[in-house]
């Protein structure tokens, strides 16, 4: 089942350096690193730590009152992420073609972990999305994300060379994931993995009267969902007019409008929200831009975009820096993950999109999201790292003969 690999072979060293520095905690000194992969680094950092400040104004109240420790919920994310940065070290460390060959067994396992979430998972709000394991609540829908990233690349890149049945079998595959993901139901998760294999293969060349038939099909899918499913329309609805039913239905959103209109230009200061306090739920995850909104204000909040737009060009230009279109492909899906859902998540907490259970990448309090969210940015330095021809030799033609892909 596994597709071609691009025969490129990065390696933890530049050609010429001497072997010891392939002991070296990253692949080259930081100082060899491109700009883009430093920039990357520090603003992924950056992003954790404000990540990390936010998450501590916007939880102590609830978890003073619920826990009886006001740093509860700061003390688990503050372990989930280091065991993230963990995680991104080893996507940094290793080169890219580990990954793509990793990815199908990944890839196929988290759907599993999907699917079992319909048959064992624990229900919250209606939403079966988690698979509790003693202390330890597993997202798969989160975990899934990096590794869609990875074998839509690896399909898209090589559309052309590959035969009918391998196409189908994996547009097979993804499409019986999503199908998965939207029985949970998470109509939102769902359009977002959707989405990201749609511009993966517009960005790989696909005819265009191919992509607007997908086009047609995801939307109808998603339309049919939001028919079947109560909640989902009611969602829609209230979304249109939220006011209309302000204690009801559209409660969330009209207190999220609430704490972002009350933040004025300045904002209220750090830790000052009122609306977290009593008023604005799920202040902690899905609408916790609302409290960042409350408390850094319009000037804040422009900043917060400014801070993805770059983050957006930064990724846009490692993927125009990478030598293979496979490497192209995942910089642009790590890019867009990334970037999709924190603008999905701002959207849903300033109105402008029906509430969705999206959260805010490195901002929102859970592990599974931590996880998925440092991983995609690890590749996507990875990426900016190979792209920058940061390769040792060859392998040898035994050591190439092993490492060739089967199927």
């Amino acid at each position: 089942m596994d597709l071609p690999v691009d025969a490129t072979v990065d390696a933890t060293q530049a050609p010429g350096s001497n072997p010891g520095q392939r002991r070296n905690l990253l692949p080259l000194p930081f100082g060899q690193w491109p700009a883009e992969a430093r920039l990357l680094l520090g603003m992924v950092a950056l992003w954790s730590l404000v990540g990390l400040l936010v998450l501590a104004s916007a939880s102590w109240w609830v978890a003073s009152r619920e826990m009886g420790d006001a740093a509860y919920y700061l003390k688990r994310q503050a372990i989930w992420m280091v065991a993230s940065w963990g995680l991104l070290w080893l996507a940094i460390r290793l080169n890219l073609r580990r990954w793509l060959r990793l990815a199908a067994p990944a890839l196929l396992i988290t759907g599993l972990m999907v699917a079992a979430t319909l048959v064992a998972g624990s229900t919250v709000n209606g939403s079966s999305r988690w698979l509790v394991i003693g202390p330890i609540q597993i997202q798969p829908s989160e975990l899934i994300k990096p590794f869609v990233v990875l074998q839509g690349a690896t399909l898209f890149s090589h559309w052309n060379r590959i035969s009918v049945d391998q196409k189908l079998l994996w547009l097979g595959v993804f499409g019986g994931i999503i199908l998965l993901i939207l029985k949970q139901p998470n109509l939102s998760t769902a359009a977002l993995t959707g989405l990201l294999l749609w511009l993966m293969a517009l960005a790989s060349g696909i005819s265009l009267p191919s992509m607007l038939g997908t086009a047609i099909l995801g939307g109808s899918v998603g339309v049919g969902s939001i028919l079947l499913n109560t909640y989902q329309r009611i969602r829609v609805t209230s979304f249109l007019n939220p006011w209309n039913d302000a204690q009801g239905d559209g409660y969330q959103l009209v207190q999220s409008l609430l704490a972002i209109g009350s933040g004025g230009l300045w904002g209220s200061g750090f830790g000052l929200s009122t609306q977290k306090l009593q008023y604005l739920p799920i202040q902690s995850t899905d609408f916790i831009y609302a409290v960042f909104a409350e408390e850094f204000g319009f000037i804040g909040s422009i900043m917060m975009l400014l801070f993805l737009l770059l983050f957006g060009l930064v990724g846009l230009r490692v993927a125009l820096s990478c030598r293979s279109n496979q490497q192209r492909l995942v910089a642009i899906g790590c890019t867009t993950l990334l970037l999709g859902q924190s603008i999905l998540n701002i959207a849903v907490a300033s109105g402008a999109m029906p509430t969705t259970g999206l959260p805010l990448p490195m901002v929102s309090y859970g592990g599974n999201s931590l996880l998925s969210s440092l991983l995609t940015a690890g590749l996507l330095i990875r990426c900016s790292l190979e792209g920058a021809g940061l390769e040792a030799p060859r392998p040898s033609s035994r050591r190439r003969r092993r490492d060739a892909p089967i199927g």
